[in-house]
């Protein structure tokens, strides 16, 4: 089996998934989605279809077994829709992609995906998101003056700033309308200190781990959240597939955060999730599972729920 990565060179994430295929005898092979490159060709001229309509310098992507996801850097609006769209054309060709473009479209876009979340049934906390700081004042205040604003796209913590007064809170969103960035404000949940991450794969939950952080709100790895292994509760394993499913991914971590108001709330879906700490703290060896579950022939859109 032959296994495209897009991924960062030096990628932990990509050596991971390297050495597991190196154990089932399977090629691992590094790719870099500014140099993808793409042909459509005249059929009525070019009779014969080509054996690869994406190719990198490494090969061709058509050829691949899979197309793993790790990564979407930076870029133009054009390339990054650009890749999106390689992506798409990659699947349309019965290349198995993952997570499919559509659903690492809908989970690094925080507001669709908490508007599909929310549309869905699942718990989500209250969210306004606007461009234009008087109106984003006015949705501090209706969100009871104690927000946490988000950018649009961004992980790991960055970006995330908790405001609960009205002055910094307008400094704030002048800022943030300045850079024609678009406001995103999520009322603050009280909460006690953890949220619980839920790893899905193909519709099966792979375990759970606590993030806590007694120093900041934010509990993620990154921001230097502590972690131990968590026992995954029949509520939250419903609510992680129910969430994943949503979104249309194959492959997700997807973040919990119980309320000290008695909801338990679907924080993030994340349709490119680390593992780093995951796999310390669980012992579980997901590059494995990864490789393992499409090796079975397992990998199964899910149907996105209406």
């Amino acid at each position: 089996m032959h296994i495209a990565v897009l991924g960062n060179a030096g990628s932990w994430y990509v050596a991971d998934l390297q050495r597991a295929a190196a154990e089932r005898g399977d090629r691992c092979t590094r790719m870099d989605y500014r140099q993808l490159t793409a042909r459509v060709l005249d059929p009525h001229v070019d009779q014969t279809p080509p054996s690869s309509l994406i190719s990198a310098p490494e090969g061709s992507l058509d050829d691949c077994d899979a197309v793993l996801v790790r990564t979407m850097p930076p870029g133009s609006l054009e390339q990054v829709v650009f890749r999106m769209d390689a992506l798409l054309t990659l699947e349309s060709r019965g290349v198995v992609v993952v997570n499919p473009p559509k659903a690492v479209e809908c989970a690094v876009d925080k507001y669709l995906c908490t508007a599909r979340l929310s549309a869905a049934g699942l718990p989500t906390p209250p969210t306004i998101v606007c461009e234009d700081s008087e109106t984003a004042l006015a949705a501090f205040t209706e969100l009871g003056g104690d927000v946490v604003v988000k950018p649009v796209f961004g992980s790991e913590g960055r970006g995330i700033l908790r405001v609960s007064d009205p002055d910094l809170a307008l400094r704030t969103f002048r800022t943030l309308e300045r850079i024609d960035a678009v406001i995103y404000l999520q009322k603050f949940i009280e909460h006690e200190g953890y949220a619980v991450r839920v790893l899905v794969l193909d519709g099966q939950i792979l375990g759970g781990m606590k993030r806590s952080n007694l120093a900041d709100f934010r509990t993620n790895v990154a921001r230097h959240g502590q972690t131990e292994p968590h026992a995954v509760t029949e509520d939250e394993a419903a609510l992680a597939l129910r969430a994943t499913q949503t979104v249309g991914a194959r492959f997700a971590g997807v973040d919990l955060l119980d309320g000290r108001c008695g909801t338990r709330y679907v924080v993030e879906v994340n349709a490119v999730p680390g593992w780093k700490a995951f796999q310390r703290t669980t012992g579980t060896d997901v590059a494995a599972a990864l490789l393992d579950s499409r090796r079975s022939n397992h990998c199964v859109a899910p149907t996105p729920e209406s």
